[in-house]
């Protein structure tokens, strides 16, 4: 039992440090100034070196070269190191989660990640290199942690099904140049050993309206599966509300080794555009063909998928430190040689004062026998799932720019007559209860 619970313990103190150790470098050059006049400084500092007029605000930057909102909070440690703003991001959790029913189980373990990024001009524009890691290698057990409904990878030659797998200890490492290239248009290149192309959401991971709940969607594989990719390039044009971008790409998922990286063919591609409305709204389209992503079934060949996604954020900051923070979006999956499969979002979060949030997440997803690990006969049938999240996270004053919080989550797992003596009734229910800390805005 300690050990089972030292190694999440262990991750979860380490983020902390970390991203201490960044408030603490920002602070070593004139003492410990007055929080509010540090975040004013370190905002119009990052503003004035990184973004000239026409270029895209910093708040907007997604994971990859994604786009939220203009109005979002910034959860950062920011510091400077000569020409360089350096930023540390990330999100650690030390969880207990419990689901019923015939396939439930229960575990102790940590999500977390932690991103390093350092920005500084480049002649006319603009350089940034990226580092994230994740220690769920360690921190999550076996297969992944608890989640029915969920699938997607493979883990000891088998299907994941009814868990969410843990992170590669390798997220992101890559590299980002934009210039303008006329008075209204930008150029931006990205790419990198490990990165995220350009197709779907913003990940999860980095989503404000994901960000209070240690639980994945189990409509991840149908949205951002592609937030680690083991090799990209990517190209793309913005102007002031609109962004059209392309990536090649490895698309092949991860293996069950989660500590390598697993380099491939950049034999993928995909197309992704991004408008705008107002401050309030981001809203992207796009699709991509990922060949060979998923693992062959019974020892055939890989497998190709065809992959469009819409979605809308929208974002509503109020004072004193609130925030309503929503995402909708729709994903559809074509798997060669097989039925496409569709899969719909909806996930929201209210922030009051900066310390009480209520969150909440409404799921239906298409899964075929073999995504839930159905007997051999009926592994081609389509079966068409829903679940429900909701909780809440009471987050306490930061120490050293970083906000510490608790939490606890209930879900409901829904899955239709015919699988009903499969998961031991038709609503499984779970339960969830968690310590979190992150950066503060």
């Amino acid at each position: 039992m300690y050990t089972r619970f030292a190694r999440p313990f262990a991750a979860f103190v380490c983020f902390a440090v970390i991203s201490a150790g960044g408030s603490a470098a920002a602070q070593t050059a004139d003492g410990p100034p007055h929080p509010d006049e540090a975040a004013q400084h370190d905002m119009s500092q990052m503003q004035h070196m990184s973004h000239d007029e026409g270029s895209m605000p910093a708040p907007r930057e997604g994971s990859g070269t994604s786009w939220l909102p203009d109005e979002t909070p910034m959860y950062a440690v920011h510091a400077r190191a000569g020409d360089w703003m350096l930023m540390t991001h990330g999100s650690a959790f030390l969880q207990y989660l419990y689901e019923s029913g015939d396939r439930g189980s229960d575990q102790v373990g940590s999500v977390n990640w932690v991103m390093l990024m350092a920005t500084r001009s480049a002649g006319s524009g603009r350089l940034a290199l990226r580092g994230m890691i994740s220690l769920e290698p360690w921190t999550i057990g076996g297969c992944g942690y608890p989640d029915l409904l969920a699938s997607g990878e493979v883990c000891n030659g088998a299907a994941i099904h009814d868990r969410q797998h843990p992170h590669d200890l390798f997220m992101e490492l890559s590299a980002m140049y934009d210039r303008p290239i006329g008075d209204k248009v930008r150029l931006q290149l990205y790419g990198g050993p490990a990165g995220e192309p350009a197709l779907g959401p913003v990940a999860f991971p980095h989503r404000i309206s994901a960000m209070p709940s240690p639980l994945a969607p189990i409509t991840h594989h149908w949205f951002d599966a592609t937030h680690i990719t083991y090799g990209v390039v990517t190209g793309g044009v913005y102007g002031r509300r609109w962004k059209a971008e392309a990536s090649v790409f490895n698309g092949r998922e991860p293996d069950d080794d989660r500590t390598n990286i697993d380099f491939a063919p950049l034999d993928s591609w995909s197309g992704r555009v991004w408008f705008l409305p107002s401050r309030r709204w981001a809203v992207q389209a796009s699709a991509g063909r990922l060949t060979e992503a998923e693992a062959g079934r019974d020892g055939g060949p890989r497998i190709d998928v065809d992959r469009i996604t819409a979605s809308a954020t929208y974002h509503r900051m109020f004072a004193p430190g609130g925030i309503w923070a929503s995402t909708f979006g729709w994903g559809r999956n074509r798997e060669r040689g097989g039925d496409a499969t569709n899969a719909l979002l909806a996930e929201s979060n209210v922030t009051l004062n900066e310390r009480h949030t209520f969150f909440g997440r409404f799921e239906l997803s298409q899964k075929d026998g073999h995504d839930l690990g159905v007997n051999a006969g009926e592994a081609q049938d389509i079966f068409t799932v829903v679940k429900l999240q909701a909780g809440y996270t009471r987050y306490f004053a930061p120490r050293y720019s970083l906000a510490p919080g608790i939490g606890a989550g209930v879900s409901a797992g829904i899955v239709p007559e015919s699988l009903k003596s499969t998961y031991g009734g038709r609503i499984t229910l779970g339960l969830g209860v968690f310590l979190t800390v992150r950066p503060g805005t």
